[in-house]
């Protein structure tokens, strides 16, 4: 009985797994899209109307800028709904207590959350060619929502595929370096993530013709502060590399668990490629689409720095008793005050 019911748990956790990562990777191209819409000065298509675009259900496509920014409206919608439908999967799918059921609990706060600020940039017009200290602190606040977003989505799905769901009392103690290079890392990359929100619209609404022109920009006492906090990018983007490095050498060396070594060597090609890819898009004036694999890479380095946080601080900790499985059908509410 034993044996079948850990079966059954673990056919759920896999049902459970499959969908999370979906929901991930779909979130990831909306997260692409909404940079697009800025990169290509196109969130004011929708004029200042919120859900609805331009005051209707169904936009007349009047202009380029209305089709990009009800498209990215439309797959947001899906988005949102493709959240709410992991944390339902899981609640019917999974035993009280599984970490997934509060991941995607988690998830699905923070997707609520991308919708508010959504909606908050286009009521409060801080879109097209706004140049507010509203509209940086607001970009600040998205790139940071979507981090977390995409982070509890991954551990949603690691949790299920891995079989990492009860939580384990008495592990084992976990080195104090290890801990705090893990937690400087993820903070860092969340830190370099949200400067690269506020360089990437600056390079939106002051293009510049060369590069001389654009380090002159920076450079200039009279520059808008979008430019002086452009010019920062880089330095902390070498500091932050710095760090995830040195974090993911640690890591390979005080860890104890396989998946945190090989999730490290993972952290640390793509960050690497990340930065390569950031010295080229500044060589390049950012260009939308070096822009977007900039995004797409950052992305990717945060979720697997995530993975490879979790893996170092819990991977080694004691198995966990194999969890009861849920009736079919039966489901309560989230479990997302308890971590």
């Amino acid at each position: 009985m034993a044996a079948a019911a850990a079966a059954d748990l673990s056919l759920k956790e896999k049902k459970v797994a499959r969908l999370g990562w979906a929901v991930l990777a779909w979130n990831v191209a909306v997260v692409l899209w909404g940079a697009f819409v800025r990169a290509s000065g196109s969130g004011a298509g929708c004029g200042r109307h919120w859900p609805l675009c331009n005051g209707e259900v169904v936009p007349r496509a009047e202009s380029t800028a209305t089709l990009i920014e009800a498209a990215h409206r439309v797959t947001s919608g899906l988005a949102l709904v493709a959240v709410v439908a992991l944390l339902v999967v899981a609640m019917r799918n999974l035993p009280k207590g599984h970490r997934a059921r509060r991941g995607a609990g988690f998830a699905t706060f923070f997707v609520f959350g991308e919708a508010a600020i959504g909606a908050a940039l286009v009521l409060f017009e801080l879109v097209a060619h706004d140049a507010s200290m509203k509209r940086g602190l607001s970009m600040t606040l998205h790139l940071c929502n979507t981090f977390l977003l995409l982070g509890a989505l991954a551990l949603t799905a690691w949790w299920a595929q891995t079989g990492q769901g009860a939580v384990v009392e008495g592990r084992a103690k976990v080195p104090f370096a290890l801990r705090s290079v893990v937690v400087l890392a993820l903070g860092g990359v969340l830190l370099l993530g949200a400067s690269g929100a506020v360089a990437a619209l600056g390079d939106t609404l002051f293009p510049a013709a060369s590069l001389r022109e654009g380090i002159a920009q920076d450079l200039s006492p009279l520059s808008h502060v979008f430019l002086k906090l452009r010019m920062l990018h880089p330095i902390i983007a070498l500091g932050t590399g710095i760090l995830t490095l040195g974090a993911a050498g640690v890591v390979r060396a005080l860890s104890t668990s396989e998946r945190a070594w090989k999730l490290s060597r993972g952290v640390t090609v793509l960050f690497v490629t990340q930065f390569a890819c950031g010295i080229l898009n500044l060589t390049l004036l950012a260009p939308i689409g070096m822009q977007l694999v900039h995004l797409l890479l950052a992305d990717a380095t945060w979720i697997m720095l995530v993975l490879m946080g979790w893996e170092a601080l819990r991977g080694a900790a004691t198995p966990a008793p194999a969890l009861a499985p849920v009736a079919e059908g039966a489901g309560s509410t989230p479990d997302v005050a308890a971590v």
